[in-house]
């Protein structure tokens, strides 16, 4: 992570724990509320105080003791350590039910996340203007559409059997990184970042739960 050796080691629980700080520093800093103590963002996140004391030290020290954190220095510094302090262009491959779903979700344009280009091989699809504006092109332009809009980030929500050839569509433009909703885990070369959203795997988890509770 950002080429340097110190934060490579950096758990990814910390990093997927920065992300739900975040959001509930977002909420407080609407609320107006300016100070918070350790133990109650650690409450409101569900987290053990000392967990967030250690996640907040891999980058620096934040928070006064006795005193607590100053929500909107503290959310300004972790939304710089997750990047969060720009915009990232997305492109989106697949416009079914879950690739439509995901377009009308309005939390990627308040973290920063916008799309910006999307694409399909239906030929019942391709062309088709969005609500949003965006067109919706085939798979085929993507090496020249991709660059023109500074995708950074692609996002597949195809069937799992067109996955991998979409991945490899994506890292010949240029995307530096991959959030991946079809059930396959992808090849990819060393380097690129792939994060895999599998629902199914979630719903195992609970079963585990339910089934476990009921013994």
């Amino acid at each position: 992570m950002r080429g340097s050796s110190k934060f490579s080691k950096i758990p990814t629980a910390t990093i997927t724990r920065l992300s739900i700080y975040s959001r509930y520093l977002e909420a407080l800093a609407q609320e107006g509320v300016k100070i918070i103590a350790s133990d109650k963002l650690a409450q409101k996140c569900g987290i053990n105080p000392a967990q967030i004391r250690k996640d907040l030290a891999y980058f620096g020290e934040f928070g006064i003791r006795g005193v607590g954190y100053f929500v909107k220095e503290l959310l300004f510094e972790i939304k710089r350590i997750l990047g969060l302090n720009k915009a990232w262009k997305m492109a989106l491959v697949g416009v079914g039910n879950l690739g439509s779903a995901l377009l009308a979700h309005q939390n990627f344009v308040r973290q920063g996340y916008e799309f910006a280009a999307v694409f399909d091989i239906d030929p019942n699809k391709v062309g088709r203007r969005l609500p949003n504006g965006l067109m919706i092109h085939h798979l085929e332009e993507m090496e020249r559409v991709a660059p023109e809009k500074n995708v950074e980030i692609g996002v597949i929500a195809t069937p799992a059997a067109h996955a991998q050839q979409v991945a490899s569509r994506l890292i010949q433009a240029g995307v530096k990184a991959i959030l991946n909703f079809a059930p396959i885990q992808l090849q990819v070369p060393e380097g690129l970042a792939v994060e895999n959203v599998d629902f199914t795997v979630k719903l195992d988890n609970l079963a585990y739960h339910l089934t476990m509770g009921n013994t």
